[in-house]
């Protein structure tokens, strides 16, 4: 779309030289035909570096950006930034054309296929399920029962995912405006899944808002797990049940998260880390140890702080 038509559709004015804009993304990632935003001083550094093509800024930190870039002036750059997702959104349809299948595959009758569906060799997938359009799935997966993939993702090759949960749906993401209504950010990246992953039953796995949600190389998760958008689980990690991830939770390789674990999102933990069960990471942790408790801190320090707790308790009966 024209910058200016964007500029138009929500409620803002644009006076400067107009261009073209191919989609949303974040400062550090937008390209010079993207739109951006800026609504945290904790990005505040990205401003003079951004390549981004415009940005919706409040007018006291727009001197910040580069030279070629685009400010637009808002005091609710983060509101204007969902209304301007919508614009960009995904166009679903019920239209379906048969995939484009390798060799030896196994598809039951039942599975319905989206449009432009491109499947690999010796892939099996069971009844019930549902492909989206633009979905590329890997050589030698298994899908079971009643699988849900939605549009866009990349599901790699030796993969196997148990029934009912679901890859690709919009992850959690309003802006509100100042009488406290909730308003939409369209998700409009995607999940790649690599390879020699395997999913437990009824998980669920967001898209970006933009870019990807990852799944790396060799991970393995149980049930009922949820993986909010723009997630980053590291190669070989291992999840086990009812683990909760928030939006831009960044897991390294190795990670191990007990059951019913979680982090508070935007954070990275690093290679070879261990969250115990009920574990709640709510900072970035170091690497190659083990954590626990609420806030999750070293699993050994937090042995000592309950045993010291239930002496003290003892001691004031």
């Amino acid at each position: 779309m024209l910058l200016s038509d964007i500029i138009d559709n929500i409620g803002l004015s644009f006076d400067g030289i107009d261009k073209e804009i191919v989609g949303i993304h974040t400062l550090s990632e937008a390209g010079s035909n993207q739109l951006s935003f800026f609504n945290n001083d904790k990005y505040k550094d990205e401003l003079s570096s951004t390549k981004a093509g415009a940005v919706l800024i409040e007018e006291k930190y727009a001197h910040l950006l580069p030279q070629n870039t685009i400010a637009i002036i808002t005091n609710e750059p983060y509101l204007k930034l969902a209304l301007a997702s919508k614009l960009f959104a995904y166009k679903l349809s019920t239209k379906t054309i048969k995939p484009i299948l390798g060799d030896e595959c196994d598809i039951d009758k039942s599975v319905v296929f989206g449009t432009n569906v491109t499947i690999g060799d010796r892939v099996t997938i069971l009844g019930g399920c549902y492909i989206g359009d633009n979905v590329t799935i890997g050589s030698d997966t298994l899908l079971h029962p009643n699988v849900t993939i939605y549009h866009h993702t990349i599901l790699g090759d030796k993969c196997i995912i148990h029934s009912g949960t679901v890859i690709g749906s919009d992850g959690f993401g309003f802006a509100h405006t100042r009488m406290g209504e909730h308003v939409k950010i369209y998700q409009n990246g995607n999940v790649i899944i690599e390879n020699d992953v395997e999913i437990g039953a009824n998980c669920t796995i967001d898209r970006a808002v933009f870019g990807s949600t990852f799944i790396r190389n060799g991970t393995k998760m149980d049930n009922l797990i949820q993986v909010g958008h723009n997630c980053d689980i590291g190669a070989y990690s291992i999840i086990t049940g009812q683990v909760g991830l928030s939006g831009s939770s960044i897991l390294g390789r190795n990670v191990v998260m007990g059951g019913q674990s979680a982090t508070t999102g935007h954070l990275k933990i690093g290679d070879f880390a261990t969250i115990a069960g009920r574990g709640v990471a709510t900072k970035s942790l170091e690497g190659g140890k083990t954590y626990g408790g609420f806030p999750a801190i070293e699993h050994s320090v937090w042995l000592r702080s309950q045993a010291k707790l239930a002496s003290l308790l003892k001691k004031s009966k």
